[in-house]
Formats: structure tokens, C-alpha cells, sequence
């Protein structure tokens, strides 16, 4: 048996302890800016070990939040509870949480090893076994070869596993996640987005991941929240998002979507001959905009008119734009074999999927 590093102290045991994350829960929180409220009477709860993503457009609450969370925003009203504990009046570092922003904010004047050791030191940590478990952290993001580099040695993706190894070192039972991957490029985000979520379910660190990006969100969280005006408009898992959304709101902003011009009538929508189920809240029968997948229309050797106008390689798939005879644009997702030049006359038909509307003249 070999002894591994607590806060506490050493335990004996076989391999590192893991920790069990927290339930947290927002309940009924309003946080107000100059008369604008971020966060309009928010509920949101996270099970243990769960990764919940909060997406939304800019200015919709998310980062507040997040931030509330932390405790690095005060809350106006409300309670913000850390396994039944609340927590709205205790300071941030008293909160056994860890954090993550987009800015890596590394000492500049440390070495890798010395930033991940940083938290074990401000808790007085022994010095043999804060470094015991900096490396085991570091080894665990995959830098312990880059322990005594400094930060401008390292580039943007490594300086961001740093400072996800110094979040991790001290085994918060809540970890929060700003806009982690923002700064990064493509492949990077791709790498590093998968080891956060490897990391996070092995070590059972319950977490919240604020994104801009939809499909990183929907990659990586057990459930995903959509916001709007500092609400929750749906909570779900990332397929019921995106296959049930439920109203407009959502429908829209989870996915693509073509905005297409219908009829609602008995709760069908009437879309070119074709009579689909409306998703989401009812609406009164009248003209609308149907909201549909790029997945949910195919080319085909007969249906609705059109010609191409663009057609673009997706790697696994490949994304058509057609204008159809009444003027619309659609985008269709189809295999890679068929590639439809620009200008060439094509047809479409619907595959029948269920569909959201919009009231006509709506902009989201």
C-alpha cells in the first residue's frame, strides 16, 4: 500500500482517493446590474459528478451565473446551495470549488510546477506533499515534462492544460469552467475539450461549462441549459435539445435550422403539400415559420424545385444551399457522394420530422 496525499494528510490506500462531487442548486436567484436584471429568478440544479453546460447569446445571464457560483459575484436575492449548504454569503475560497477562465492567467514568474503547487500553498500544504500531488496533476494532463518551463514557453493549448491541472490540484468538489477554449484553435479545442470531460468524469468533480461555442456544449455535458434574458428556456440532454425542443426559442438557437414559410393549422404544420407535427408550445392556426433541420430535407428525383447554390465539404457529410421556387434558401445535409454544382436544377422533398414554428415576421 502506498500513502497518497490529502488535504488533510496521507491516507493509506491503493490508488489516489476520489472525490464524490457536490449537488448544487441555484434556487429563485435575481442578480440585477444598473437596473438590468442578469439573472431573473434562476433555478438550476446539478447532481453529483454531472457536467452541465449553460449556452445562450450574449448577454443572456450565463457568465453571472457561473460567477455567482463562484462567489465572485454577489446575488440580490435567492440562495446558491453546495450540497444542501448556502453558500451566497461565504466567501470564494471557502467554497471547495476550482475555476477555469478563458484568460489562463498563469504567474508569469513561476514554472509549471510552481503554478499548479500554488493552491496547495496558500492551504499550507506540506512543501513534499504538495509537490507529490502537483506532479500527479501535472502527469494527469499529460505536462510533467514541462514542469520547469515558464508560461511564455508554452503554447496557448498547454498553458490552458496548466491551468486546468491548477484547478484540479487541490480536488474541488465543483468545478467552473469560463469560456475555457475560446482562445484556442480548432484541433486544440477539439483535444482538450475531450480531456477536460475524460478528467472530469474520472475524477467525479461536478461541474458547470459556460460556452458560446453550441457544439462543444452539446460534445461534452450530461445536460445542457439553454438561457435567454436571464431564464432558463430548456434544460435537457443534448438529444433532447436538439430532437425536442421546447418552443421556438431553442429550436432556433440549438442546431441549424432553415426558416421556411408554412401554414399552422389544428396544430399541423402545412409546409409544400407536406403536413408535419409542431414541436413545442401550441400556437393559433395561421401563417408561420417553420424552423427545419438540414437533416430533415433530402435531394431527391422529384419534389420541390430549386437550384443549388452552393455545396460545401464537410468531411463526413456534405451541407448544400438550394433556392427553392418560391424564393427560400434551405441548406441540406446529404452524403459526401453527391456533390451538386452551383447552378444545376435540383429537387427536394421533406422527410416528414416534426418541426417548431415561429410566428411570421419573428426575428431571433
Amino acid at each position: 500500500m502506498t500513502a497518497t496525499f490529502s488535504l488533510t494528510g496521507p491516507t493509506s490506500t491503493a490508488s489516489p482517493a476520489q472525490p464524490s462531487g457536490a449537488t448544487v442548486q441555484l434556487s429563485a436567484v435575481v442578480k440585477a446590474f444598473a437596473g438590468h436584471t442578469a439573472l431573473n429568478s434562476i433555478d438550476l440544479e446539478v447532481a453529483p459528478g454531472e457536467l452541465v453546460a449553460l449556452i445562450g447569446p450574449s448577454g443572456c445571464g450565463k457568465t453571472t451565473a457561473l460567477r455567482s457560483i463562484s462567489g465572485l459575484e454577489s446575488i440580490d436575492s435567492g440562495r446558491i446551495l453546495i450540497d444542501g449548504g448556502d453558500v451566497a454569503d461565504t466567501a470564494t475560497n471557502k467554497r471547495d470549488i476550482g475555476m477555469v477562465f478563458q484568460a489562463y492567467s498563469l504567474f508569469p514568474h513561476m514554472t509549471v510546477l510552481e503554478n499548479v503547487e500554488f493552491g496547495l500553498k496558500m492551504r499550507k500544504v506540506a512543501a513534499a506533499r504538495r509537490r507529490e500531488r502537483a506532479l500527479e496533476t501535472l502527469d494527469m494532463v499529460g505536462l510533467t515534462k514541462h514542469r520547469d518551463r515558464f508560461a511564455h514557453q508554452l503554447s496557448g493549448g498547454q498553458q490552458q492544460r496548466v491551468a486546468l491541472a491548477r484547478a484540479l490540484v487541490t480536488r474541488p468538489r465543483v468545478l467552473l469552467l469560463d469560456e475555457p477554449l475560446s482562445a484556442l484553435d480548432a484541433k486544440v479545442r477539439v483535444q482538450l475539450r475531450e480531456e477536460i470531460r475524460r478528467l472530469q468524469t474520472e475524477l467525479g468533480i461536478t461541474t458547470v461549462f459556460v460556452t458560446h461555442d453550441q457544439e462543444e456544449a452539446l460534445a461534452v455535458a450530461d445536460r445542457v441549459a439553454v438561457m435567454r434574458d436571464g431564464r432558463i428556456e430548456q434544460i435537457g440532454t443534448p438529444e433532447e435539445l436538439y430532437a425536442t425542443p421546447t418552443n421556438a426559442f431553442v429550436a432556433d438557437f440549438v442546431g441549424l435550422s432553415n426558416r421556411m414559410p408554412a401554414e399552422l393549422i389544428d396544430g399541423q404544420v402545412t409546409l409544400h403539400g407536406c403536413s408535419l407535427n409542431l414541436l413545442g408550445d401550441p400556437m393559433p392556426d395561421g401563417p408561420v415559420i417553420a424552423l427545419v433541420r438540414p437533416e430533415d430535407i433530402a435531394l431527391s428525383a422529384d419534389g420541390i424545385a430549386g437550384v443549388v447554390i452552393s455545396s460545401s465539404f464537410l468531411g463526413s457529410l456534405r451541407r448544400t444551399r438550394v433556392r427553392l421556387d418560391d424564393g427560400t434558401v434551405v441548406a441540406i445535409q446529404h452524403e459526401v457522394e453527391r456533390h451538386p454544382l452551383p447552378g444545376e436544377a435540383v429537387t427536394v422533398r421533406l422527410k416528414g420530422a416534426p418541426v417548431s414554428a415561429l410566428p411570421p415576421k419573428v426575428t431571433m
